[in-house]
């Protein structure tokens, strides 16, 4: 099996959220940048599993500058067996979805994993739009998936239980929590993947769709009100009038 797994660079959980050039674009400065963990968690390490129960390989793939090469290098250490980069900043979701596809399409990948969502943007938009480009099945949020054949199950979680579904192959789908265990790569791993492949692609024409205007910050919070437990109108006059959750 031919697996294609989309990975993205993400700030680490811990940095600090700050802007620059009129709130227009995220500043770098002092940041600590790893591998989105939906990607690395569950959509590679499941391709990872999948390709040594069954045979295969799993191409990794990124869209974004040599910076990025480390986090790249990581994902092979896991397991990977190449990657390929386009390199190109990746200005939007939409952009994104059009580099992975223009690759792809040729590439003849039986399954196209990635992570639900990167957790910086939170926007889940790329599975989508690249399952529509490559004119593919799209299952998203999956937090189990089993291969046999050309067949694929896939389990996700919905509101009041598991859904359970069936689909052919190739196949598009965004990876949640379930899907696999986080992989800590090992020396020999860390050591193999500086010997494997890692193919820098010119990026294809893209006529954008959206453009950034500007970025802001949530108002910070303010002070806790306590109210009388007794004084029931003042807790709801506060809940209607100025939480207007009522």
């Amino acid at each position: 099996m031919k697996i294609l797994v989309c990975v993205s660079k993400t700030p680490d959980t811990t940095a600090k959220v700050a802007f620059k050039d009129g709130n227009t674009v995220y500043d770098e400065s002092g940041v600590q940048f790893i591998m989105n963990p939906y990607d690395e968690w569950y959509a590679l390490v499941r391709a990872v599993e999948l390709v040594e129960a069954g045979g295969g390989s799993v191409t990794l793939i990124n869209v974004g500058p040599a910076a990025n090469d480390t986090i790249i290098r990581k994902g092979l250490a896991i397991g990977a067996d190449e990657a390929v980069r386009i390199d190109a900043e990746p200005s939007s979701a939409y952009f994104v979805a059009s580099q992975i596809a223009a690759y792809a399409k040729d590439q003849s990948f039986d399954l196209i994993l990635l992570g639900k969502e990167t957790i910086d943007y939170n926007g889940s938009e790329v599975g989508s739009m690249l399952a529509a480009m490559l004119d593919c099945p799209f299952v998203s949020y999956a937090s189990e998936l089993n291969v046999t054949g050309t067949e694929a199950s896939i389990s996700r979680e919905i509101e009041g239980g598991t859904e359970v579904l069936s689909a052919s192959l190739p196949l598009v789908i965004s990876a949640a929590k379930g899907m696999a265990e986080q992989r800590i790569p090992n020396m020999k791993g860390i050591m193999g993947a500086k010997r494997k492949p890692l193919n820098v692609v010119a990026p294809v024409a893209v006529q954008e769709r959206t453009r950034t205007v500007g970025f802001s910050l949530p108002e910070a919070k303010g002070a806790v009100k306590m109210i009388d437990p007794d004084n029931m109108e003042e807790l709801v006059r506060l809940l209607h009038e100025e939480a207007k959750v009522i």
